[in-house]
């Protein structure tokens, strides 16, 4: 429980079945009572009790939103587990299981933020495709802001890490940055890196209130009301000469 009607799902997530670099979930209570899921997670049985004693036995959960186009290994057990949950994905989510009952709306829309705005606001990164033709290449997600915890949840477009070796070796452990794809996820045209550092500075603007960062793939960074805008302006001081590179590449 981060806050308030917020809670953290921490879940595993084995490269090669070896190195665990961990996966996230959320659980949002609504004004109106009713809950959401930000993305999806296999929970454990001990979990999913502690979630049903929150949700009526599930029959409070009013959705599932998948929020990363390549977080997929869950949808389907997620939307067995609450059938009655409205289902959101990406287009990538609709087209990779087609046969799930996904609601029209896409969660790159705009009209997600009618459907949920009284509680949570969206964002998805300008200057990047939100699917790259590199499938390697996982870096633009939608991210979702919790309004009364001030809880950003984030996957990969934003990176934050709390891990022993070898992953603490990485330069992301313990600072918030760009997902380390962001030079192959700049769209090859003028303009891109550009498009990129403005979407950012205007995110942290629009939510410099925020209180913490729920960010995948495994730990949550707390934040002094204000601070997020001087985050992000370090983590594109940090990304400049990948900004850079790029705009002399398609100037």
């Amino acid at each position: 429980r981060l806050a308030d009607d917020y809670y953290s799902i921490r879940g595993d997530l084995r490269i090669g079945g070896l190195l665990n670099v961990g996966t996230q979930a959320s659980l949002v209570r609504l004004a109106s009572g009713d809950f959401v899921f930000l993305d999806s997670y296999t929970l454990p049985d001990a979990i999913r009790s502690e979630i049903d004693a929150l949700t009526d036995d599930g029959k409070k959960v009013k959705a599932i939103l998948n929020l990363h186009p390549y977080h997929t290994l869950h949808c389907e057990w997620m939307h067995q587990a609450y059938p009655q949950a409205e289902l959101y994905g990406t287009q990538r989510h609709v087209e990779k299981f087609p046969d799930l009952p996904w609601q029209d709306t896409k969660c790159e829309d705009e009209a997600l933020q009618e459907a949920f705005g009284e509680d949570l606001a969206f964002s998805v990164p300008d200057g990047v495709p939100l699917v790259c033709s590199d499938e390697s290449v996982h870096f633009s997600s939608v991210l979702a802001l919790h309004k009364k915890s001030g809880t950003i949840h984030v996957d990969d477009t934003f990176v934050y890490l709390e891990k022993g070796f070898p992953l603490s070796l990485l330069p992301m452990t313990g600072r918030l940055g760009f997902h380390p794809t962001l030079a192959k996820a700049l769209e090859k045209r003028a303009g891109a890196a550009d498009e990129l550092r403005q979407w950012a500075i205007d995110l942290g603007i629009e939510w410099a209130g925020a209180r913490r960062i729920a960010a995948a793939h495994n730990a949550v960074m707390e934040m002094a009301e204000g601070e997020f805008p001087d985050l992000v302006g370090a983590a594109l001081g940090r990304a400049k000469p990948v900004l850079d590179a790029h705009r002399e590449q398609y100037s």
